[in-house]
């Protein structure tokens, strides 16, 4: 706590620590001045004006917990309070927000999740608001639109310059999934015929280089890509080179209308840290950077682990109630009337389980061992839906493969039950059935977690939603009707 309060404040977001620790160590010491400023007021009663002037004059170097959080606040990373407001309670969050500075309020807002955003612009006039957004770049805007109310859009946009307020449209213009939504407008350029001294000049004339700046793309005079040059040739070369003697002229290129998941595999396949992105006409408009697509990798991952357990959106861990019970109580519901059905089936085999008390014991067993199958192929499946990398020509194959795996884990473990029910009942014949319940449970178990996510994908679904609720629906129901209804055949 004492080195983060005791540091000089800092403006310069690249002199400050990035660390995961540093940022959980920042809430730590915020949560602990919050706790001093409640302390102090509960402890405090309320006194004159004269009396508090009385007070500061007996003790001048004292700081209120407030200026302690401000001093704290302003040195650390944007990042780092993003983390800390999205730690804290909705009343604790906003007091915190109002100690901000609000020069750094647009960043801010760029690095909080969509839930904590929008309690935070709702907490700011229209002014404040408008003096955020407009010290961000054109397409930190374009991300923000959405959660800006129109007429705090309509005026930033007013007052930008023309091609800015061109680009902000453009960028607004497509759909959130696309590259275009997320690709940058700020790079550097040069023409092919210019010496790497010319490029050299050009570059130390700007007073800053864009962020991730590894290459400087190549256009003719009609901002047609012809390649890129990298930082590095321009280093190593002699300045008398001419561009197009070092340039690089295969180069991927993306179009604005691209999916982002199409995008955010090529940079992973191509090791990229930038990437042009052309128009219809092979026109430059933009390019795509690799922190853009981390953060976009880490949302996607983020929706997928929530959508396999029915929650439709990310989620503010303080939100209201109301909103929480909104998003998760649907697939509860549904997971409930499901759970209710498998219970019907159960009963349906009353005089068996009667009569085979150890029915009762078992049965479980064989369905949550068919659940957990399913769980281990639907992952592997929507994994691989997410790179790509099943097709009409492999899909066969890969159901083949899947059942054999499954064919094989069932028998082994079919086995180890079978001999845990005769430790049970001392029964040949319940082992039997168990042995049997368990294999063809966990290879239903595995059609539906291919299934599920393959059919949902080729419906334009989002292959991940509600997955694990239909998949517990489907081993539940066919684990207590294959084994029960074996036992009454062969049992009875």
């Amino acid at each position: 706590m004492e080195n983060l309060t005791n540091e000089q404040p800092k403006h310069n977001d690249q002199n400050m620590h990035l660390e995961t620790e540093r940022a959980s160590e920042a809430l730590d010491v915020v949560h602990a001045l919050l706790d001093k400023r409640e302390a102090l007021q509960e402890a405090k009663p309320a006194e004159s004006a004269e009396s508090d002037a009385n007070s500061n004059d007996a003790n001048p170097t004292a700081q209120s917990p407030e200026s302690e959080l401000r001093t704290v606040l302003a040195g650390l990373h944007s990042a780092d309070i993003a983390h800390v407001l999205e730690g804290l309670k909705r009343e604790e969050r906003l007091l915190v927000w109002s100690l901000v500075d609000p020069e750094r309020d647009g960043e801010i807002l760029i690095e909080v999740t969509d839930s904590v955003r929008e309690t935070l612009i709702a907490d700011m006039s229209r002014q404040e608001m408008v003096a955020a957004t407009t010290s961000l770049d054109t397409d930190e805007i374009a991300e923000l639109a959405d959660d800006l109310p129109r007429e705090v859009l309509e005026e930033v946009a007013e007052n930008l310059p023309v091609q800015e307020r061109a680009q902000l449209r453009a960028a607004m213009s497509y759909d959130d999934d696309t590259v275009g939504s997320q690709m940058d407008f700020e790079m550097v350029t040069t023409q092919i015929d210019m010496s790497l001294e010319m490029v050299l000049r050009q570059l130390r004339s700007m007073d800053e280089l864009p962020e991730q700046t590894d290459q400087i793309f190549v256009v003719d005079a009609q901002d047609v890509l012809q390649g890129s040059l990298s930082l590095e040739q321009i280093l190593i070369n002699p300045p008398d080179v001419l561009v197009s003697d070092v340039m690089k002229h295969n180069v991927l290129q993306l179009s604005p209308l691209d999916d982002m998941d199409d995008a955010a595999q090529a940079f992973e396949r191509y090791d990229l840290v930038s990437a042009p992105v052309v128009d219809s006409h092979n026109r430059l408009v933009g390019r795509l950077t690799i922190d853009v697509v981390v953060d976009v990798i880490r949302e996607q991952g983020e929706t997928e682990v929530l959508a396999q357990v029915g929650l439709k959106e990310e989620q503010d861990i303080f939100s209201t109630v109301a909103s929480a019970v909104r998003n998760r109580a649907p697939w509860l519901l549904v997971n409930l009337c499901t759970a209710g059905f498998a219970s019907y089936v159960a009963s349906m085999f009353e005089t068996t389980i009667k009569d085979i008390v150890a029915l009762a014991f078992l049965m479980s067993i064989v369905a949550g061992i068919g659940g957990n199958s399913g769980n281990q192929t639907m992952t592997l499946i929507i994994r691989a839906l997410a790179l790509g990398q099943i097709t009409p020509a492999n899909i066969h194959d890969l159901i083949k493969k899947e059942i054999t795996v499954t064919a094989l884990i069932g028998i082994g473990g079919g086995i180890i039950a079978a001999l845990f029910a005769y430790l049970i009942s001392h029964s040949i014949a319940l082992s039997a059935v168990m042995m049997a319940a368990m294999c063809i449970n966990m290879l239903v178990g595995a059609i539906m977690g291919m299934t599920v996510p393959v059919m949902r994908e080729k419906y334009g679904k989002d292959p991940a939603v509600g997955s694990s609720v239909l998949l517990t629906f489907a081993t539940d129901t066919m684990g207590f009707l294959i084994f029960l209804g074996l036992a009454t055949v062969f049992l009875l």
